[in-house]
């Protein structure tokens, strides 16, 4: 390995009092040509941006936004929605002329071209750049914006929300507004001063981490916390706390008691974070809770979330929804945080050694700091046993994740101004606490040169990505010397380190597109050299800008402890023996020299040689360059397959079009990947062919164009159904009365009533069985999966695989291993860290749980997320697309919680409501008593057969015994009816009652019995015939006119009142239309998790098209996301 002597050249100090006319920075053109316009060599169109709830709504709508051709229309939704100022900007007519009104006045309005947008933000950067010294002359300076101008229309990268939402207002429309209580630092001076107006100073940042004191009311204390939180979230950003300084339950307080402990004030801070939407209508807030693993209230706070998911659970069986903006989750508290335990180094090491692990009072680690001794401990317990609750929790609710604290410290820059604490909400921002960071991304998708290689490989452009590294490293540091900040010493700190967080996207897409498996050692050798140059660049960029401009406040003081990160980082890219690291616990991950393409090891290596030359010589300009963020909204803005370091959700994806509707398409790495992989022309077409189906009926089994018209549709109809099957997932989508229309449907036989009934499927109603559906559904909306295609080879399937199973009959996916070993590839060359959740499968357990938190950390991760599918009930249970299937997983669900909870017996009443009901099976006779609850649910069944004393009498004793004693002790209703539905023996056959005509036993009888009286009607229809159950609500004994149920239990003699009567139907119909949709939206779910999304229903639009993104959720709709970028 090679080495570079280092140098004692002193920095140049920092910028306060900087002479601003010596030399500057020199900016190359690479993507623009002097004289012309970037903007101008692009051609527009104008279009429609709508975006509408799932009842047709609208939320917004924007007629004639001038968009370039090349963008996709989710990217004109992003930038027209959310990006377009929509007040205060001077209006044009269709000459350029400013339009006035009859008083002279300019007409303002909203922004109405792409071009306005990009003009404001690369022409604000400029001249805040210009005006301090940035560049060495006007022509650089000029430059600088047309790359950068060039860069943003072509969708090579882009900088966090809050860029768009907030720079160059003042800049290029004057727009100043109101002072909202920010801070900005004086670039000549460094002094601190409150800002006079809302814009002038630009908010650019996206990330903050906060500090809290053990104090209630104070500045700096708790209550504090959540009005600074309050103030973050209101403008669009995420902040981040470590709570480890407030004291536990039952310590000491000054003024004598004790404390109420840290989870009763997480809670309030919870409900404080849930009221407000950032923006007020964007998403909700993002915030991070972390706590250290030593803190007394550890286990509580490990277990929140899993003791409120029960709650949910809870009230989910009583019918409420249970979608995360619910009544449900709305009621329980901590769901409002993404929680992180910090885990030190000892702590696994106690792990392997199975020793204890001690809890400490804060008072008492306060106290024994003072004296110079060792704290005692509050609590001792084995370190195992803390883990497994660890692993349960994470397996039960996706919470806690995990912080490895030791890694993190021991990568921090400037340790001498304290550790690092915390994080941004999605752990990708790791610095002191009260600073702040700011965001943007490089398309790597962008640099894939057209042309291959000598040896015919798609080839990296490695110049032109440092190019955009530098310009953009330079833009991020510019931002902070424009940047307000929403307290004074969040302003201070943030100028003093200048962090910047500068990453890429699409790196998932990119490796598919080069024929490169994701989870391979070519894509973890090419990840880790990437995120080499990425850093190494950036760097080298603030070594470079320090010449010019000094280096950063706290740089002389961290002097030594920076410049040996950086020799860290410039040995990884060498990937150096485990001896020459310096002061690390853990060894990271370097690139693979064999592996690697070796034009981008010789970059990578050469990016650090000169940053490591260049930061001795001149000091850093900044004390962190690079993390790798979700890329959430600016990811679809930039059109990328893939976010950050993530793979492919899913091969195929909906894509919304220009003039509205949906297109169902191919990851468009897809094809490119096949034709790099050597298939043919015609291969390629036969395998598109199978991924995405024939999209038309001709010659489609079953369902076709011939079959279709021997049922009496028209060639119109059937033109309308193929013109939307393209839009489709399953086929049954095109046959509906919204598609067809309401005269087609009544001609071809089918009613109100029919048309209005939620499990309404034309095609079965038609005759057609589920077996030809499911056939010529996968004729005509493809597999959605490159298994089994033709032509296909075996070696080639790991290139498209995907974070999850593709399609329905896909069984492959990328395992939470490879996630964790791309991450450990990227890891060892970012200055903060990565944000990214690893899903597991739904079978997963808490030992795989553990697994991955373990390997996570003995490879050098400095945070990870992991959620396995179907763990919380705002998510779908089941990824299958058998409806059966998803109702087993709904119970066995249920039966686990069940399980867990401390058996408690509740007795029924002294004097109780009760129902008695005759039957008849095959001759034999009986009656039902069911006693109720003061709810109207049953708590006790009594079997009376006609013959007494008879065996089956007996048994049915026995059985009603053991019913009454399940449904006191808490056993759900609907778990006891599927175990006694459907079970067979003697007697069975034909019973009297016209809603259940025919059972398998007695016991069938009661279970289906009772799911129709006692269940809503769509789960009853989970366990009795579904056109019966109707027929009962339609006309039967549940329906409006029936009496039996209704009548409530009064003492004789009394007068029945009729509103007594009709509070009753009024109450029951509440329950029911209380209860439906839960399973209603759960089905719709089921099908968004078929197509590759989470299941989550978007806060903001109402879509069901939400994807994992980083730690975070990002809806492909609108662009709201639950993170900070």
């Amino acid at each position: 390995m090679s080495s570079i002597a280092s140098t004692t050249t002193e920095s140049s100090g920092t910028d306060t009092n900087l002479d601003y006319k010596k030399s500057g920075i020199s900016i190359n053109r690479v993507f623009t040509t002097l004289g012309s316009d970037p903007m101008e060599e692009v051609s527009y169109e104008k279009r429609q941006s709508k975006i509408v709830n799932t009842d047709g709504s609208v939320v917004f709508e924007m007629s004639g936004a001038e968009i370039p051709i090349e963008w996709s229309q989710v990217a004109t939704d992003i930038m027209v929605s959310k990006y377009f100022r929509r007040a205060g900007v001077p209006q044009y007519d269709e000459g350029g002329q400013i339009i006035r009104d009859d008083e002279g006045n300019v007409v303002t309005g909203p922004e109405r071209s792409v071009k306005q947008v990009v003009r404001r933000l690369a022409g604000c950067w400029r001249h805040w750049g210009q005006q301090y010294g940035y560049f060495e002359t006007t022509q650089d300076a000029q430059a600088f914006e047309d790359e950068l101008s060039f860069m943003l229309v072509h969708q090579m990268a882009a900088p966090n929300s809050p860029q768009w939402f907030n720079t160059g207002l003042n800049y290029s429309y004057g727009i100043s507004g109101p002072a909202q209580g920010h801070y900005y630092c004086d670039p000549k001076t460094g002094d601190t001063k409150k800002s006079p107006d809302a814009y002038t100073h630009p908010q650019p940042h996206a990330c903050f981490i906060q500090s809290v004191k053990d104090d209630m009311v104070n500045e700096g204390g708790i209550m504090d916390l959540w009005v600074r939180e309050a103030r973050l979230f209101k403008f669009g950003s995420g902040t981040g706390t470590n709570f480890s300084g407030i004291r536990g339950e039952g310590e000491p307080l000054s003024g004598g008691g004790n404390s109420s402990g840290l989870m009763s004030f997480l809670k309030i801070g919870d409900r404080a974070a849930g009221a407000i939407k950032s923006g007020g209508t964007t998403r909700r807030a993002a915030k991070m809770v972390c706590l250290n693993l030593d803190h007394p209230d550890i286990e509580q706070f490990i277990n929140w979330k899993v003791e409120e998911e029960k709650k949910v659970a809870a009230l989910a069986q009583e019918g409420y929804d249970t979608d995360f903006n619910g009544e449900a989750y709305g009621t329980v508290s901590g769901q409002n945080s993404n929680n992180s335990v910090r885990i030190p180094h000892s702590f696994f090491k106690a792990l392997e050694n199975d020793s204890d692990w001690n809890l400490i009072w804060r008072t008492e680690q306060k106290k024994a700091g003072k004296e110079g001794r060792t704290p005692s401990p509050c609590k001792t317990m084995k370190a195992n046993s803390l883990w497994d609750q660890i692993g349960y929790a994470a397996w039960s609710c996706a919470d806690p994740g995990v912080q490895y604290d030791t890694t993190i410290n021991d990568w921090h820059t400037c340790p001498l101004d304290g550790p690092i604490n915390a994080s941004n909400p999605c752990s990708e921002y790791m610095f002191l606490d009260n600073t702040a960071c700011n965001l943007a991304s490089i398309n790597l998708l962008k640099f894939i040169k057209n042309n291959k290689d000598t040896n015919g490989e798609m080839e990296f452009d490695i110049e032109k990505f440092k190019h955009a590294v530098r310009i953009w490293t330079i833009v991020l540091e510019i931002s902070v010397l424009m940047a307000q900040f929403p307290s004074k010493e969040i302003a201070k700190l943030s100028y003093q380190f200048r962090t910047l967080g500068l990453g890429y996207a699409n790196l998932g897409a990119m490796l598919m597109r080069m024929g490169i498996a994701y989870d391979s050692e070519n894509g973890r050798a090419i990840c880790g050299a990437i995120s080499s140059i990425l850093t190494g660049e950036s760097y080298a960029t603030s070594a470079e800008m320090s010449k010019y401009l000094g280096s950063f406040e706290g740089y002389e003081k961290n002097k030594e402890h920076m410049l040996r990160v950086i020799r860290n980082h410039r040995r990884a890219a060498y990937n150096a023996p485990e001896s020459e690291y310096e002061q690390l616990n853990v060894v990271p991950v370097g690139i693979d020299q064999t592996t690697c393409p070796q034009k981008m090891l010789v970059s990578a290596k050469e990016s650090w040689d000169r940053a490591l030359a260049q930061g001795e010589k001149h000091g850093f300009r900044n004390a962190q360059t690079t993390v790798i963020a979700p890329t959430g909204t600016i990811g679809l803005l930039m059109d990328c397959d893939t976010t950050g370091v993530e793979p492919d959700f899913a091969l195929v994806k909906f894509k919304k079009l220009a003039g509205g509707g949906y297109m169902k398409i191919a990851n468009k790495s897809v094809e490119s990947a096949l034709q790099n992989l050597g298939y043919t022309d015609i291969q390629v077409t036969e395998i598109m062919q199978y991924v995405m189906g024939s999209l038309n009926l001709e010659k489609s089994p079953h369902i076709n164009r011939t079959a279709l018209k021997e049922k009496g549709f028209t060639d119109e109809d059937i033109s309308k159904i193929e013109a939307n099957i393209p839009q489709v997932f399953e086929i049954q989508f095109s046959f509906n009365r919204w598609i067809l229309g309401d005269e087609t449907m009544k001609r071809l036989g089918f009613t109100d009533d029919q048309m209005n009934r939620d499990d309404f499927d034309v095609l079965k109603e038609l005759g057609f069985t589920t077996e030809q559906i499911d056939e010529a559904n996968t004729y005509i909306c493809g597999h959605m999966t490159i298994e089994g295609a033709p032509h296909m080879k075996d070696g080639h399937l790991s290139v498209f695989d995907c974070a999850s199973k593709c399609g329905k009959l896909g069984t492959r996916y990328i395992s939470s291993e490879g996630h964790i070993r791309m991450m450990a590839a990227a890891q060892p060359f970012i200055s903060g860290a990565i944000s990214k959740t690893i899903n597991l499968p739904n079978e997963a357990t808490e030992q795989d749980i553990k697994g991955a938190y373990f390997l996570s950390w003995k490879l050098g991760l400095k945070a990870n997320a992991l959620y396995r599918d179907g763990c919380k009930l705002s998510q779908a249970l089941n990824t299958k697309s058998d409806d059966d299937e998803a109702k087993e997983k709904v119970a066995e669900v249920v039966e686990k919680i069940v399980i867990k909870e401390v058996p408690r017996r509740r007795k029924l009443p002294d004097e109780r409501m009760s129902i008695t009901h005759k039957f008849s099976i095959a001759g034999h006779e009986g009656y039902l008593h069911v006693g109720m609850y003061e709810n109207g649910k049953p708590g006790e069944i009594f079997i009376k057969m006609s013959k007494e004393g008879s065996t089956l009498s007996g048994v049915m004793d026995t059985l009603a015994l053991s019913i009454s004693m399940n449904l006191q002790y808490g056993v759900p209703l609907e778990v006891l009816v599927g175990k006694l539905a459907h079970t067979r023996f003697e007697p069975m056959g034909m019973t009297t009652n016209r809603e259940i005509p025919m059972v398998k036993s007695i016991m069938d009888y009661l279970g289906r019995w009772l799911a129709l009286k006692f269940l809503s009607k769509e789960k009853a229809k989970q366990f009795h015939n579904k056109d019966l159950v109707d027929k009962a609500y339609r006309e039967g004994t549940k329906s409006k006119d029936a009496f039996a149920m209704r009548l409530p239990v009064v003492d004789e003699g009394s007068v029945l009142e009729e509103s007594t009567i009709k509070l009753e139907e009024k109450k029951e119909e509440a329950v029911i239309e209380m209860k439906e949709p839960v399973v209603k939206e759960g089905g719709e779910r089921d099908k968004a998790k078929q197509q590759g999304f989470t299941g989550s229903i978007c806060g903001s639009c109402g879509s069901l098209r939400v994807k994992t993104n980083g730690s975070c959720e990002l809806c492909l709709d609108c662009g709201a996301t639950s993170g900070c970028s």
